[in-house]
């Protein structure tokens, strides 16, 4: 094996609720191979500034608030910065566990491959309609057509950046492939990361929060979709959909004016519904008027109770 202290890492790309985090924990059940989560943090905050050392530069501010790098452990070294400060981040990330460093990341892939040259992409899909449901679930979303948005926004990204990305460091990965066949689809990843494939992957739920792959998880939005939800998201997303491999369940049917106005107002209704619920109507309107009135002192408190609710919802 490569020694994997200097090899650039692996990206896994892919929209939230496509079962990234899935798969980053059978990739981190393998001895070989390190994943520490989700790191949109890292690339969200890192910005190219010519005027900086290196041309780039981390809003640090910024990054402070984020509370993936909260949860993250990562500490902030003196006096580094731009892409420095980022080789020690990966550098904190090596030290945890040796094998080869995977991260998972949803947005900014052009940033991530200028900052990191030479890094491989897992590109990982799953049918967006199932995506849309997802986001429901989690509060993200109030209706279908706008659960897909997500969706819309990673791929739009992986459609820029794809062109770019040499045919041999990219590999393809659907949820669905995986969940189905998983021991077929670990071995092919396996192959693309010059690793050997380890039965340990297989195990993953057994030390995590996460069950084993259930069949029933693919193509919910069949069973929990109205006819007229899926054509709406159908007519939004279809070419991109189609062209990646999903087809279409009807003839789609875009909402007009005043269906999109409903939609938006059950979108936002629902949303602030969850919210209520997650975090409570005190804390949901002063973290909401804080950040309206631009009162940034309260806002980051108020704004750090609701990321220590979030932490142990995803728990």
């Amino acid at each position: 094996m490569k020694d994997t202290q200097t090899t650039a890492p692996v990206f896994v790309f892919g929209a939230l609720r496509s079962g990234t985090t899935v798969f980053r924990l059978m990739l981190d059940a393998h001895p070989h191979l390190n994943n520490p989560g989700e790191v949109d943090y890292l690339f969200d905050t890192l910005h190219r500034d010519p005027g900086a050392p290196g041309g780039w530069r981390y809003d640090l501010d910024a990054l402070r608030e984020r509370r993936g790098f909260l949860s993250s452990g990562l500490h902030l070294p003196e006096g580094k910065d731009g892409l420095d400060l980022l080789a020690d981040f990966l550098g904190q990330f090596r030290a945890r566990k040796p094998g080869l460093l995977t991260l998972n990341i949803h947005r900014n892939l052009g940033r991530a491959l200028a900052a990191v040259p030479g890094a491989r992409v897992i590109h990982m899909l799953r049918d967006p309609r199932d995506v849309a449901r997802s986001c429901i679930g989690m509060g993200w979303a109030g209706t279908l057509y706008h659960g897909i948005t997500p969706w819309i926004e990673t791929e739009t990204d992986w459609d820029r950046a794809a062109p770019a990305i040499p045919a041999p460091a990219r590999a393809e990965l659907t949820y669905e492939a995986l969940i189905r066949d998983t021991g077929a689809e670990l071995h092919r990843i396996c192959d693309f990361l010059a690793v050997p494939f380890e039965p340990d992957m297989l195990r993953y739920h057994e030390d995590t929060t996460y069950a084993a792959p259930d069949l029933s998880l693919i193509e919910q939005w069949r069973r929990k979709s109205t006819a007229k939800e899926i054509s709406q998201v159908e007519a939004r997303v279809g070419g991109m959909m189609t062209a990646r491999g999903y087809a279409m369940a009807g003839p789609a049917m875009p909402p007009g004016r005043w269906e999109l106005l409903r939609l938006s107002a059950v979108n936002r209704f629902r949303r602030w519904k969850m919210a209520v619920g997650r975090y409570g109507l005190g804390l949901f309107l002063k973290e909401t008027l804080t950040r309206r009135l631009g009162l940034r002192s309260l806002h980051r408190r108020f704004a750090a109770q609701k990321r220590a609710l979030d932490t142990e919802y995803l728990k």
